[in-house]
């Protein structure tokens, strides 16, 4: 049997399904399952192999960064410093383990999926019901869905009554999907097809039979696992930029090295052993190789600073990629929005009210809408909302001072409102005892209850949609459809209420006791209100340049009324799904970047969105809960997924994961990874410069011919101590003032900014100069050249120490009382040095590793005064640099 993989089968009508698929309602016989297995392969989803563990380990240190690391090792080693070489090898290994962890995600976000697969089925073969495992099931197979069961298959609804599905997983809506057994439009969109269930959709409500039309990989379900494999991971900007800097870096350093040494030995006759020894010291010397170390740290601070903010990082780098953040993509259900029906407003025949207060809390007020009186329009309310209180079965309850809904979202908001107009709900429904109901069926859409009245009579109540109520009661429709379009411009879902006075209680309920007799009380608007703190997010977004974007399955309607209650943009512009569908690739990305809010979308309608925009070079966060958004998650520059509400598939294809499922804790983590970033620059500003300060003074000794200013040995120690004290402080640097006034930094811009190299240069000459005037003044002076070196290592190291506190603050003002101060981590880093040098230069067993000699109290007065000045000297520098507007990261 051959079935066209794009066959509509909503848009179909029953009978016809039955026929394409040649399949009869009594079910298939167990030979023909068997013949169409066969065919069609077994209804599960593929299993990722993966790569081999040890080919993927290997495969962590193919990178121009850890040769670079490599040979650092490899020189430490030749120098006979196995300490240094250790360390460097750690670091190594370790990003090499961290790396092996991480690999796989794909894999395991795709078993993740395969886990939401039912496990049996209830079907009918051979006229009989059967309980199957779902592998086995084919098109044409009749299944029997209950209320708990997930979806087995892609399936095609041809009885249903009561029937409601939870596709949140696929949709993204809030609300449970009505469905029904009637063809709908061949073009609606997958939210709109009331007549279909989708493998792996959870049923709410009521019973269904149904017929398979796809299976496996051919399931909704199914094309989103295909969707993912294809979906290549995106380097991150960090990291791109410290394999750009690494390849250069590494060659500019051998390159020099060789031309240092060729130098030194034919030009200025040095013996090659004495000019290899030191041009290997000053190549480890130059070379950062505690930089990535750094890097790991500060990235691993913004880690525990995130998890505190409620944002979990699955991958190290995306810390940082969150500071280059440009473009945040967000579902508005629960993330935007509290994912708690709230009812808003009341419409009667000849009142209005608006109902504050917001999720399933009892508390608010009523106030009426106009010249009306609170008290009157509220009495008046009192039958609508009775109605809407004991036509439903949620339950309401409080647990750790927050309230929650046992059934139903919006029935749960109609008793938070009976309970706000100070109804009890176990009281009313004991007064009105229930008899008989008739379920909410998609068919004719209401809901109705018979209750016994207090007066010995009954009460009939019907709530449901208001076109159908108002077909029933006979009520004007010219009158109440401006209130229902007015509910709906503003973003809510509205139900309408009736009710029936019977002068005797019968005992059962009946469709013909709603034909007559029956008065319209009116409407109930609902809506899913914003978050509080999701407004304040979107400004402080706004004003940090960053983009916000809603992708939603929700309505168009919905979605803009919503955008703009939380200020999205000045003028949201709205496209839907089908919109995209009429694009092509190249058509999409500047309609991308123009559009505010997608509603009615798919899985392939995010990952679209997310590619167009990455297209134009945007660093995009995208939001996502559902398996259908797990294939956008893995192509977003930084995934994030909720941690409530999250499936597996989404949290294991995502880089973060939200524990309060809140739009505010996406821009903390906007937040702390600009912080980080910021620390990063701060660490690479510091790092180099110093570096190149202490390169630069060997290098003018060798090209003018004098003797060296520092061994090879003492030039290991500068990098040693330092390394492990002043270079690790700035990872822990506190976010400087206005961190998101600033716009987000261009993703393309490498590690060498114009602003670093004009620090490498001027730092560097003032810390050579410092060092080599020292040198040159302490040998004028009579100095032996154990003590001018001796002084030179100290110079170095006190210049480094001083500039430490410059570079601290790259946006503001340095020399405050605050930065004087330091940090806990600065002021222990300086202890560790002092002690450090104290012991260098007054400690004889150093005197004789190291060749130095004790200092007079003069020659270190001298010193602290050459390291204030230079301190105060860029100081200034920073002030003018920012007086010109050179830099932006002076600016």
């Amino acid at each position: 049997m051959g079935i066209e993989a794009d066959t509509p089968w909503h848009g179909l009508p029953d009978y016809e399904v039955l026929a394409r698929l040649q399949a009869d309602i009594g079910g298939l016989s167990g030979a023909e399952a068997a013949a169409r297995l066969g065919v069609h392969g077994p209804n599960s989803l593929p299993v990722s192999r993966g790569v081999h563990p040890l080919r993927r380990f290997l495969a962590q240190f193919n990178s121009a960064l850890i040769y670079f690391l490599l040979a650092a090792a490899a020189g430490a080693t030749v120098l006979g410093h196995p300490i240094d070489a250790a360390v460097i090898l750690a670091v190594v290994l370790v990003n090499a383990i961290v790396g092996f962890l991480q690999e796989g995600k794909a894999e395991r976000a795709l078993n993740a999926i395969r886990g939401l697969i039912a496990p049996h089925a209830h079907v009918l073969r051979d006229g009989h019901r059967q309980s199957l495992p779902v592998e086995g099931l084919v098109p044409g197979d009749i299944v029997l869905l209950e209320a708990g069961d997930r979806v087995p298959a892609d399936v095609r609804i041809l009885h249903a009554r009561g029937l409601s599905i939870d596709e949140a997983l696929l949709t993204g809506e809030s609300v449970t999907s009505e469905k029904q057994e009637q063809a709908v439009a061949a073009d609606a969109s997958i939210g709109d097809r009331s007549n279909m269930g989708f493998s792996g959709t959870l049923i709410a409500t009521g019973q269904a039979k149904a017929v398979v039309v796809k299976t496996g990989v051919h399931t909704e379900i199914g094309r989103i696992s295909a969707m993912l494999q294809q979906v290549e991971s995106v380097s991150t900007p960090l990291l791109r930029q410290i394999d750009r800097f690494a390849r250069r870096f590494t060659w500019f350093v051998l390159a020099g090295s060789v031309l240092l040494f060729a130098f030194a030995v034919l030009a200025r006759d040095f013996e090659w052993t004495e000019a290899l020894i030191a041009v290997v010291a000053l190549a480890v010397g130059v070379v950062p190789e505690g930089l990535p170390a750094v890097i790991t740290i500060t990235l691993a601070i913004g880690v525990q600073r995130m998890a505190a903010r409620k944002a979990v990082i699955r991958k190290l780098p995306a810390v940082e990629t969150l500071g280059a953040t440009s473009v945040i993509c967000t579902d508005k259900t629960g993330t935007l929005t509290r994912n708690e029906m709230t009812a808003r407003h009341l419409h009667l025949p000849d009142h209005r009210l608006e109902v504050s207060g917001s999720g399933y809390a009892p508390l608010g007020s009523f106030a009426a809408i106009g010249h009306d009186d609170d008290a009157g329009a509220l009495a008046a309310a009192s039958g609508l909302i009775r109605c809407g209180l004991l036509c439903g079965d949620s339950l309401l309850h409080e647990q750790n001072s927050l309230w929650h809904v046992d059934g139903d979202p919006m029935e749960g908001a109609l008793v938070a409102l009976a309970m706000k107009a100070g109804l009890s709900p176990d009281h009313v429904r004991a007064e009105w005892p229930r008899i008989d109901t008739i379920p909410f069926d998609a068919a004719y859409r209401f809901m109705a209850t018979l209750h016994r009245a207090p007066d010995g009579g009954a009460l009939l109540l019907v709530k449901g949609a208001p076109e159908a109520l108002l077909a029933m009661t006979g009520a004007s429709a010219d009158f109440w459809e401006p209130r229902i379009a007015e509910a709906a411009s503003l973003g809510e879902r509205v139900l309408g209420f009736a009710a029936k006075h019977l002068p005797v209680a019968p005992d059962r309920l009946a469709f013909t006791d709603l034909d007559r007799g029956i008065d319209f009380l009116g409407l109930v608007g609902f809506i899913d209100p914003p978050r509080d703190e999701a407004v304040a997010a979107i400004a402080e977004c706004r004003a940090a340049g960053i983009a916000v974007k809603m992708i939603t399955g929700d309505h168009k309607a919905t979605a803009l009324a919503i955008a703009n209650q939380i200020g999205l943009a000045d003028d949201p512009q709205v496209a839907t799904g089908a919109e995209i569908d009429a694009l092509s690739d190249e058509e999409l990305i500047p309609f991308a970047a123009a559009v505010s809010v997608f509603a009615r979308t798919s899985p392939e309608h995010k990952l679209r969105i997310v590619r167009a925009l990455q297209a134009r070079g945007a660093i995009v966060a995208m939001t996502g809960d559902g398996v259908n958004d797990a294939p956008s998650l893995k192509q977003a520059d930084v995934g994030t997924a909720m941690g409530h509400k999250g499936t597996e598939a989404a949290k294991e294809a995502a880089d973060m994961v939200l524990l309060d499922d809140n739009f505010a804790s996406i821009v903390s983590a906007v937040h702390e990874g600009r912080t980080v970033h910021d620390n990063i620059r701060k660490v690479i500003s510091w790092t180099i410069p110093t570096n190149g300060g202490e390169t630069l003074a060997v290098v003018i000794a060798i090209a003018a011919g004098f003797t060296l200013p520092m061994t090879a040995t003492q030039i290991l120690w500068i990098n040693l101590v330092l390394t492990v004290t002043l270079g690790l402080v700035l990872a822990f640097e506190p976010p400087e003032p206005g961190v998101m006034n600033r716009p987000p930094r261009k993703p393309d811009a490498g590690l060498l900014s114009p602003f670093l190299l004009w620090r490498v240069v001027i730092v560097s000459t003032l810390l050579a100069a410092a060092a080599l005037g020292v040198f040159h003044w302490s040998l004028r002076n009579g100095e032996d050249l154990q003590t001018a070196r001796t002084m030179v290592v100290n110079m170095l190291i006190v210049g480094e120490t001083f500039y430490l506190f410059n570079v601290r603050y790259l946006h503001a003002q340095s020399i405050t009382w605050r930065g004087v101060q330091g940090t806990p981590a600065v002021l222990a880093a300086i202890a560790a040095v002092v002690v450090a040098q104290l012991l260098f230069t007054y400690w004889p067993p150093m005197h004789d590793i190291f060749d130095t000699r004790p200092l007079s109290l003069a020659d270190g007065a001298l010193i602290l005064a050459i390291g204030v000045g230079i301190m105060l000297l860029l100081e200034v520098e920073k002030h003018a640099l920012r007086r010109l507007g050179w830099f932006d990261e002076v600016r």
